[in-house]
């Protein structure tokens, strides 16, 4: 019996044959992470992660062009796809949790741990013989003034700057890309192709920003990666999220170009659907990093 046959058979599930990709994805990730633990530490100059990275991005592309063969040669029924769509949830979920870590970092320490050194609670430990004259407030790079400027000052990014010229950029992209899958659904091809296209150019248009907001953060307001709690949540929530969009970009050109060329159906695109939930996600947690990060 035929793999295609098989595939389409009642109760059958279609068993990928066996794939070197998996060892590929195995090295590039040991190779990358060997590269950010040598530049963390000083030990080799920034390109060190690049030959992970690139490893990284051919396993990317060779992987996804075999599932992308296989979906058009039709070897995924109906459970494949339900397969599919409960690994993507289970997916954005754990994505959620990554991001409720560091959301969860800034709460405690704006309203745990900085109240706690300026002498809230037990006081005799925290004001008198730990930071005798350090005031509570937010922003702040700590009691030990770590990094910052010459003298260890720094400014913020102004929320309604680029920050939030960047949050309608992507709520508009939220509402594109909604567009775009009612059209694919109701089989209209051209708008289809404008609206998802206009996705990806906002999403690239935020990250281009965003690395506009990151040069003047380093250059001219002194506010850093190393600068103490405020610079390392800052950019750890805001770099994290901007990776995350610069990949969702990526995904979603890799979908139009799929869409060019004809691919999905009304009733059959779960690969676009996965793009979309990935992009709402991006957007849902961008509005709260606004307010937590930005804003409040």
């Amino acid at each position: 019996m035929s793999t295609h046959t098989a595939a389409h058979d009642a109760g059958k599930y279609y068993v990928p044959h066996s794939s070197h990709w998996p060892i590929v994805g195995s090295i590039g990730l040991a190779i990358l992470m060997w590269g950010a633990v040598a530049l963390l530490n000083e030990w080799g100059p920034g390109w060190v992660m690049l030959p992970g990275g690139l490893i990284i991005a051919y396993l990317f592309v060779g992987w996804f062009r075999t599932i992308i063969g296989e979906n058009q040669a039709g070897m995924y029924n109906l459970d494949v796809d339900k397969s599919f769509r409960m690994g993507m949830i289970w997916f954005i979920a754990s994505e959620v949790l990554f991001f409720a870590v560091f959301f969860g970092a800034l709460f405690y320490t704006r309203e745990l741990s900085i109240p706690w050194l300026s002498g809230e609670g037990v006081k005799i430990f925290n004001k008198l013989l730990i930071w005798q004259n350090y005031d509570a407030a937010w922003p702040t790079n700590g009691p030990g003034v770590i990094g910052g400027k010459a003298d260890g000052t720094f400014e913020t990014i102004p929320a309604f700057g680029l920050p939030a010229i960047n949050t309608a950029i992507l709520l508009t992209s939220g509402v594109t890309i909604t567009i775009a899958h009612h059209a694919l659904r109701a089989g209209n091809r051209a708008i289809l192709n404008i609206f998802l296209a206009a996705t990806w150019i906002l999403g690239y248009i935020f990250v281009y920003l965003q690395a506009t907001e990151y040069h003047h953060a380093y250059t001219e307001l002194g506010l850093k990666l190393s600068t103490g709690i405020y610079g390392a949540t800052f950019f750890m929530l805001t770099g994290f999220h901007g990776l995350h969009v610069t990949i969702g970009a990526i995904m979603l050109t890799v979908i139009w170009a799929r869409t060019m060329k004809g691919h999905f159906t009304a009733q059959r695109h779960f690969g676009f659907e996965a793009v979309a939930w990935y992009w709402h996600f991006v957007d849902v947690v961008w509005l709260i990093l606004f307010v937590f990060v930005y804003w409040i």
